[in-house]
């Protein structure tokens, strides 16, 4: 390597747990002029074969081209089966190419390795040297950075910013760090077998290096000056510092004066601490307040805002416009040069304007910014001029009022003097809108290079010169001009008066006469400051400029605001305005929109009416920004980190309070308007429900709600009053068993805690990948169909355990399940009888930790996820926006396919025998089951027992009409039995019900048992149509019932009597499931009880929309699984939905009050 050749150590092939991979050490270098492999003292960037086993060739990358150019090179790395993967990336496309023909072919032999740039970047010494560009090395686990930082070599990547940017990150490039599963997980397993890195979807393997860098050229960045102070200064010196301040310290005199601008300035700086703790807090795109407001509030109050402060922008742009056409109409008036009138000719020069201004707008940000420094520079002449003009008092102005600095006059026009009705807040509503425009740098926050800095810096520093120019202003010409004065020359007086009490009188004029009614001074005239100035047409020229910036800065921010709330697709019917157009991504569309409506309000002309809920407009703006700080306070969320530090939660919640006062100071009934509008919208964003998360602070704020009432409740006994039916429901996927979800919703709705229980088996590390997969998917699911409930997956061995770690563990504090709901098992007989030995030990497991348990069984069955199209077909459940929520046909066919997440309500034999398939294999199946839409069968008409099915499993979405509840109360649980139908009739679709009860007892005390039920039930509180005592339960069953019972159980009987000894002690040891005749002959009571209910259900309750009944319960250890198995089926079968309800024996219901 230039001129030395370092020696090579001899050629071997790989170990086993070695790598080969193309370029690495012991292989000819590639060379490409400059040695870009080598530092400037030619030592080799790469490790050698002592240092590590794994041997990399390190990924030079250059810029992209703006053309989005850039290729990969060494595909065949992408189709090795290796546990990494080797991505070779050269965006520059063209002038290097690191991969070697045949290079994935090297790497195809072994487990080749991928990081997805998640190394450091390491600039060589050499690399600075080597002219055109700078090359990066995106370096893997072998480059000698680690080993010159922790002495040796390591997967791991060293804290980077680029790892932390968003994927579609527009200012540099999102590299992926070395996932946990790629730190941890053994060597010779496939991590990824959908080509997702990390887990993240949308981010496949071989793209993660071809990130999106757009080409920097051309593109105008602002800083802060030119993008942020220029533009406040502009926007916060309007028209109202020339034409009304005079008026304003006329009416409030000096010093009140000085307090309306104070009040003003306190709002707006505090607004201005807000805006910049807001935009300090991490980075800012373009949007303005709609973006730190969405950001931080959520989309509700961020759509709110974001749609009237654009529109408020828009029109904006009319009232300044409008204020510069009255200007000039007032000039052409003088002079006697009127087109039409005077109406007309604001309207014509309006739209001129207004033209002329969209014209430099959409000629790019760089003309507007410039126009926007000529405004500015003539904008400080003219108050220069003004200034100038206070010392040079002329004869020819004192008949006008202007005397020059007087002490007299500044004592004079200290106090106010309000007249024609005005009052203090009536001035100071006149003034508050000069004082706003401090969000104008802000709003064009997706232009400015730094907008952390660049906000806080120029905004604050905007407000304080303004502000001083204001005050400086108000006292300047407070302490030049009289209040009153004639303008007539011959007003002079000769002899001095001794009884003078005017300033004017005290300087030799008499104005008296201005009782009647005058025209100059700072009460009448309005063009004070031009008679003040030394050059009047400078004035007329700062007018221009004041009221052209503002319009200018408005016509900019509008598009630019409405463009952000577009993109984020708030308001779907927008979504055209999203587009942008250029490398600056001008919003075209959106200038267009708001110079339409700027045009309609300028031929409009009635801007009286709409200033001040434009001035409302922006207030309510403000007060959300200050709101946002505060909120986001109050939620201690930990990615609340502003750097701006000078900042107070309480000062921000103050400035809120203060803006919404303002609001109706300035107009309480356009007040009361801003406030239906945002109200009205933020319902509308609330019900539409964006699919957006951007880590808000009302996200942050309930979760502390929740943990802080969880904690609180966690303190307080449980109280028998306060029993709620706590569900774990084993569902396995939610989507596959929809009639028990929505059955079990009917009673836990707005009333207790539901839990969906999903038992995942088999292989441990595809089970978790499922999980994290399926937690999302499925929460979202049960959102989407208003479900009330969360989704708890676990994995475990087997089912029971799966059953424990559940019951155990799910749910939080007092918020825990108390009563375990399962599907019936109805192919138990077709089933692996171990399986159902598992079903029925999870009863028994169940009451051990004293949980109530509940069983449902509809005739048809529960789980529909072998039907074609299941998602569709089902009335309440809407398309998923991911193809891959729908779980439209498991194909159990290939060995490679077999689905390894079990639910508790057992499925098919075909899908046990899969789960058998395996076991027996190495773990390297994929995790999903196969997720396909069979087009062709998908129109096909389903069987007759599928529709049924189907049919079956949204019957409870229904309303119920007129029907009857039946509960069977035949064992006393503590109430479960009766409190569940009650809490079912209490919601909407079931309270058209009745419910009817079923209770045991004897012949000759009916009457008895049921006034005493009746008595029981009142105190209770609990309406019911009518109570029926059986006093035939123990009355034996018909015989072709007992002779179905028998051949029902034969396959399970281990009939030991036929044995020998040895042989059925054995098979009772292998198979506790069969069913002794000794145990069968010492439960007969109790089999034929279940058989005769079973009789008595269909002649009573046949009729019932639901019906509910006490489970029947077996000892532990003495019952068979198989025999407790045939209790349930001949107690439940051919019957209305049903469910088998046991609670734990405490009581859940009191008369007390």
């Amino acid at each position: 390597m230039e001129g030395k050749q370092q020696q090579q150590p001899p050629q071997r092939e790989p170990g086993p747990g070695e790598l080969k991979v193309p370029g690495a050490v012991g292989e000819e270098p590639r060379s490409d002029g400059k040695d870009a492999g080598a530092d400037a003292l030619g030592r080799p960037l790469g490790p050698t074969p002592s240092q590590s086993r794994f041997q990399v060739d390190l990924v030079a990358e250059a810029p992209r081209r703006a053309n989005g150019e850039g290729d990969v090179a060494g595909k065949g790395s992408e189709e090795a089966k290796g546990r990494f993967r080797v991505n070779f990336v050269d965006p520059s496309a063209g002038d290097e190419s690191p991969s070697e023909p045949g290079g994935g072919g090297g790497c195809s032999e072994g487990a080749n390795v991928s990081f997805q740039n998640g190394g450091d970047t390491v600039l060589s010494e050499g690399s600075l040297h080597s002219g055109g560009h700078h090359h990066y090395y995106y370096d893997t686990h072998t480059n000698t950075y680690y080993l010159r930082t922790f002495g040796h070599n390591t997967m791991d990547a060293v804290p980077r910013i680029d790892h932390y940017r968003h994927t579609a990150a527009d200012l540099g490039e999102k590299l992926i760090r070395p996932s946990l599963a790629e730190l941890h997980d053994e060597l010779d397993k496939e991590p990824f077998e959908d080509g997702y890195a990390n887990g993240e979807e949308g981010t496949p393997a071989g793209d993660a290096a071809a990130t999106y860098t757009p080409d920097s050229k051309g593109i105008v960045k602002f800083g802060w000056i030119k993008g942020v102070l220029v533009r406040c200064m502009l926007n916060i010196w309007g028209v109202m510092l020339f034409i009304r301040l005079s008026w304003i310290v006329g009416q409030a005199g000096i010093g009140l004066s000085v307090v309306v601008i104070a009040m003003a300035t306190v709002v707006t700086t505090i607004t201005g601490l807000s805006t910049s703790a807001i935009a300090t807090n991490g980075f800012v795109r373009g949007g303005g307040a709609y973006y730190l407001i969405s950001r931080s509030l959520g989309p509700e109050f961020g759509g709110a805002i974001g749609l009237i402060f654009a529109f408020a922008n828009a029109v904006a742009v009319a009232m300044y416009v409008v204020g510069f056409a009255e200007t000039v109409v007032e000039l052409l008036k003088e002079n006697g040069t009127l087109m039409i009138d005077e109406m007309n000719d604001i309207r014509i020069i309006g739209a001129i304007t207004v033209v002329i201004l969209l014209g430099i707008s959409v000629a790019g940000m760089e003309w507007e910014a410039k126009a926007q420094i000529v405004l500015l520079v003539i904008l400080i002449l003219a108050i220069g001029d003004f200034v100038i003009g206070t010392f040079i008092p002329l004869d020819s102005k004192k008949a006008k009022g202007f005397f020059g600095y007087k002490a007299e006059i500044f004592m004079e026009n200290f106090g106010p003097d309000f007249r024609n009705e005005e009052t203090f807040f009536s001035v100071f509503a006149i003034f508050f809108p000069a004082a706003t425009g401090i969000l104008a740098g802000a709003n064009i926050s997706g232009d400015l290079a730094d907008p952390q800095s660049a906000i806080p810096k120029g905004t604050l520093l905007a407000i304080l010169i303004t502000t001083l120019v204001y005050m400086g202003i108000a006292v300047s010409v407070g302490s030049c001009v009289v209040r009153d004065a004639t303008g007539n020359i011959n007003n002079t007086m000769i002899t001095e008066l001794t009884n003078c009490t005017t300033a004017a009188c005290k300087l030799n004029y008499d104005f008296s006469s201005c009782q009647t009614g005058c025209h100059y001074g700072l009460m009448n005239n309005f063009q004070v400051m031009s008679m003040v100035s030394g050059f009047a047409p400078l004035i007329s020229a700062g007018i221009f400029s004041a009221t052209l910036s503002s319009a200018l800065a408005s016509l900019v921010s509008a598009p630019k605001i409405f463009q952000a709330l577009c993109k984020d697709n708030i308001y779907p019917g927008f979504q055209m305005f999203a587009k942008g157009y250029g490398k600056n991504n001008e919003p075209l569309r959106g200038y267009l929109l708001t110079f339409l409506i700027a045009l309609g309000f300028i031929l409009i002309a009635e801007l009286n009416v709409i200033a001040p809920i434009i001035s409302n407009f922006f207030l309510a703006s403000y007060a959300l920004i200050n709101f946002s700080v505060f909120h986001a306070s109050l939620a201690k969320s930990p990615g609340w980190r502003p750097a701006f530090k000078y900042y107070n939660m309480w000062i921000s919640l103050v400035g809120a309070i203060l803006c919404c006062i303002v609001m109706f100071v300035i107009n309480w009934w356009a007040a009361l308007l801003t406030y239906v509008i945002v109200l009205g919208l933020y319902i509308y964003v609330t019900y539409k429900k964006p699919d957006v998360n951007w880590g808000s602070s009302t996200q942050a704020l309930t979760y502390l709600n929740a943990l802080q009432h969880s904690i609180r409740l966690s303190g307080v006994e449980d109280h028998v009053k306060n029993f709620r039916p706590q569900c774990l429901i084993m569902t396995g996927a939610p989507n596959a068993r929809p009639a028990l979800l929505h059955l079990v919703h009917a009673f836990t709705k707005n009333v207790g805690l539901m839990i969906c229980g999903h038992v995942h088996m088999g292989p441990r590390r595809q089970a978790m990948k499922e999980l994290s997969t399926d937690l999302a998917k499925y929460q979202r699911w049960l959102i989407k169909n208003k479900m009330k409930a969360f989704y708890a997956p676990v994995h475990a061995e087997d089912l029971r355990d799966g059953g424990q770690y559940l019951m155990q563990a799910a749910g939080l504090g007092r918020m825990r399940p108390n009563t375990l709901v399962v599907g019936f098992k109805k192919n138990w007989r077709q089933s692996d009888m171990r399986d159902v030995e598992t079903y029925i030990n999870l009863f028994h497991d169940a009451f051990d930790i004293q949980y109530g348990v509940v069983v449902i069984r509809l005739k048809e069955g529960l789980d529909i996820s072998h039907l074609q199209g299941q998602e569709e077909l089902l009335s309440s459940q809407e398309k998923s926006p991911c193809s891959k929520d729908v779980i439209v046909k498991v194909d159990y066919s290939k060995k490679a396919e077999t689905d390894t997440s079990v639910a508790f309500v057992p499925s098919s034999s075909e899908r046990t025998a899969a789960l058998h398939r395996e076991e027996d294999e190495d773990g390297k199946t994929p995790t999903q089951p196969l997720l396909k839409k069979d087009l062709k069968s998908s129109s096909s008409p389903l069987n007759v027992a599928d529709q049924r099915l189907l049919d079956a499993s949204s019957q409870f979405q229904k309303k119920q009409g007129k029907s009857n509840i039946d509960v069977w109360w035949l064992f006393d649980d503590g109430g479960l039995t009766l409190l569940i139908p009650y809490l079912i009739t209490t919601k909407k679709k079931w309270k058209e019900c009745k419910i009817r009860v079923f209770i045991g007892g004897k012949i000759n005390r009916i009457d008895h048992d049921r006034r005493a039920m009746a008595t029981l039930l009142s105190k209770f509180r609990i309406d019911f149509s009518d109570i029926m005592v059986l006093g035939d339960i123990n009355t034996k069953p018909k015989k072709e019932n007992i002779a179905a019972f028998e051949e029902m159980i034969e396959p399970f009987r281990l009939h030991e009597d036929d044995k020998e000894q040895e042989v059925a002690d054995k098979m009772k040891e292998d198979e506790p499931w069969r069913i002794t005749d000794n145990e069968l002959e010492l439960y007969k009571t109790k089999t034929y009880r279940q058989i005769r209910l079973n009789e008595l259900l269909k002649e009573h309750s046949s009729t019932a929309n639901v019906i509910v009944m006490s489970l029947p319960v077996a000892r532990k250890g003495a019952v068979s699984s198989a025999l407790y198995m045939a209790w349930l089926e001949a107690l439940s079968k051919d019957l209305p939905p049903i469910l088998l309800v046991r609670g734990n024996h405490q009581s859940v219901l009191t008369f007390y009050s």
